[in-house]
């Protein structure tokens, strides 16, 4: 099974789970959605998934720095416009295993699904 892990290549986070998923020798391939852009697709499914309020960071500075007109009444379809505008707004990382994803990285969570 093909796994692709989405992300930001600087984020802390991000480097977490590659070391995690290198030194349990899960084989993966890695799509920088700031370098490459994120298609409305895969956020559509991972909204579907998971619910858009998990996918949207709302934490990080990019939401933050929005203006109250982006920032009110939010929905799924006005989420996914902001994330294909500013794909630093995703929740990362994102790890496909092709049936599901995992949004977010914790190690027990990651052990569980792939161990």
């Amino acid at each position: 099974m093909n796994k692709t892990l989405f992300g930001i290549k600087a984020c802390d986070t991000m480097k977490k789970a590659r070391t995690w998923l290198d030194e349990h020798g899960v084989s993966y391939a890695f799509h920088d959605y700031k370098a490459c852009g994120i298609d409305r697709g895969n956020l559509e499914k991972w909204c579907n998934e998971h619910g858009w309020e998990v996918v949207l960071n709302r934490a990080g500075t990019t939401f933050r720095k929005l203006d109250e007109a982006q920032k009110s009444d939010l929905n799924q379809d006005k989420a996914i416009e902001l994330m294909l505008a500013q794909p630093s707004m995703i929740k990362r990382p994102v790890l496909d295993l092709g049936n599901k994803t995992l949004v977010g990285f914790k190690p027990d969570r990651y052990t569980a699904e792939l161990a």
